[in-house]
């Protein structure tokens, strides 16, 4: 299925706010809010009350937010079974779609799927998830997703360990950089915020998700402006320069 997509972004670091801790009273505006303070991506957090304890949205929510996100949209299925709900968000307006490969009983056709839909794909790690399910997929890899936290809920709080699993990814998306000139975003997702934003940069991410933290943001301290200006800032001379974005 071919449809007009919106371009990747430029940045080296992109920002992506994950819905998830939006007011949902008001969501069409919330988004047109962090996308007008400078942010990259919108994320959509899909869960089943299966795969993980928590149910949140649809493909219609995805649809009906479209108009208003003036960037990709990207869409993190945490569902089981996942292959069914491809087609549907990929109809809705995602652009970017990954899932978990304990979700998936055969993750290159998940894979595959993902991008005959014409939706940039990309797996998902949870933190105890080893990184040999990335060994016979990184050619149909376009986004790596590391879990910082266990999934299911917003407002956790970050799991450091997480660092060594970032800069081990790292060192796999650049040797097949090398090989292949392919570039592989690596997304983390799970207690981002200004004060360690920079340490998850400097472990090798080039693209984060900021729930609470973005859409937490008071008035008083600048609102979203504010706290999307704040990580920018910490990511300003971060230890991704000189790669590819």
């Amino acid at each position: 299925m071919e449809r007009e997509r919106f371009p990747v972004p430029g940045p080296r670091h992109r920002l992506a706010p994950s819905i998830l801790s939006a007011d949902f009273a008001r969501l069409g505006e919330e988004v047109e809010r962090v996308v007008d303070a400078g942010c990259d991506l919108v994320h959509v957090d899909v869960m089943d009350n299966h795969y993980v304890p928590n149910l949140t949205i649809g493909p219609m929510v995805c649809e009906a937010i479209r108009p208003r996100a003036a960037v990709p949209i990207d869409v993190h299925l945490m569902v089981k079974p996942v292959d069914a709900l491809v087609p549907l968000f990929a109809k809705a307006g995602a652009d970017l779609i990954s899932f978990h490969p304990e979700a998936s009983d055969h993750v290159d056709r998940t894979l595959s799927l993902i991008r005959e839909h014409g939706c940039r794909a990309g797996l998902a790690l949870n933190p105890a998830t080893p990184l040999h399910h990335l060994d016979h997929v990184m050619d149909r890899l376009d986004l790596i997703l590391v879990m910082s936290v266990n999934p299911g809920f917003g407002g956790q709080s970050f799991i450091p360990a997480a660092l060594d699993k970032i800069a081990a990814i790292r060192r796999r998306i650049d040797h097949h950089a090398e090989v292949t000139g392919r570039t592989i975003w690596l997304e983390v997702d799970g207690g981002i915020k200004p004060n360690n934003i920079r340490a998850v940069a400097d472990a090798g991410a080039d693209t984060f998700v900021a729930g609470s933290a973005i859409f937490g943001a008071a008035d008083t301290d600048g609102g979203y402006r504010g706290v999307v200006s704040r990580m920018r800032a910490a990511l300003a001379n971060a230890g991704l320069a000189g790669r590819a974005a």
